[in-house]
């Protein structure tokens, strides 16, 4: 490898590997205190999915954290098997296949409590933006070589203000194509700008106050903006 091939490589490795020292404490703290309890129920769900829908319970997604490093993304499988690799997001054209399972897991989003291992071993922070499949950072090379500037993360700005507006786009979608369609003009704009919104104004406290919001979904909390995301979730 040329010195000046060399010196790109490291300088990438720079700019998309930095997340704060104070970030990735809080990610380990946090992680390992989530484990203890979790760990039971990822047994749990494990051997359900087992029995019920037979091997493998895990999904692996192969996802990007930079413009030119994957990793492996893991998720408990909510999906019937099909022939061939998956290819696109998840629409209208899709849900045939959730099993009944794994419907309970998605919309409690329990299937995703297997990337705590993803946080531990640092491919993931528990707040950024949602890790990208290949073909999008492909697509659109430029917008998410600033997205992956900051650490993808299992919740995020993004998730918390436009998800379920993201699932109302894609559940009337009839065809792969379709799906690949509006979720390309109409999903990853405007997902970017909130990624980058929450890049350009990074801190701890913002950090907590989504976890917070991402909580409040799905347990009994107080705060005039949870009540407008739970109210705005349910018109959906």
């Amino acid at each position: 490898m040329s010195e000046r091939r060399h010196a790109g490589v490291v300088r990438q490795r720079e700019i998309y590997s930095r997340v704060p020292p104070q970030k990735r404490a809080f990610d380990i703290g946090l992680c390992l205190l989530l484990l203890i309890p979790a760990l039971p129920v990822i047994a749990a769900i494990w051997t359900a999915v087992r029995l019920n829908d037979g091997p493998p319970a895990f999904y692996k997604a192969r996802r990007m954290k930079a413009p030119r490093k994957r990793f492996t993304l893991w998720k408990f499988r909510t999906m019937a098997h099909r022939r061939g690799p998956e290819m696109g997001v998840s629409g209208g054209d899709k849900r045939h296949r959730i099993t009944t399972i794994g419907r309970k897991l998605r919309s409690s989003r329990l299937d995703e409590l297997p990337q705590l291992f993803n946080v531990l071993t640092g491919d993931m922070s528990f707040v950024g933006p949602r890790p990208p499949a290949r073909r999008y950072v492909r697509m659109f090379p430029e917008l998410y070589s600033e997205v992956l500037k900051c650490r993808t993360g299992i919740t995020g700005l993004a998730t918390v203000m436009f998800h379920a507006h993201e699932e109302w786009l894609l559940r009337s979608c009839k065809s792969a194509k379709e799906t690949e369609a509006v979720y390309i003009r109409r999903c990853v704009p405007r997902k970017a700008r909130l990624d980058l919104i929450y890049r350009d104004n990074w801190s701890i406290g913002l950090d907590l106050y989504l976890l917070y919001l991402t909580a409040g979904k799905f347990l009994p909390l107080p705060g005039k903006r949870l009540k407008r995301l739970k109210a705005k979730s349910r018109r959906r």
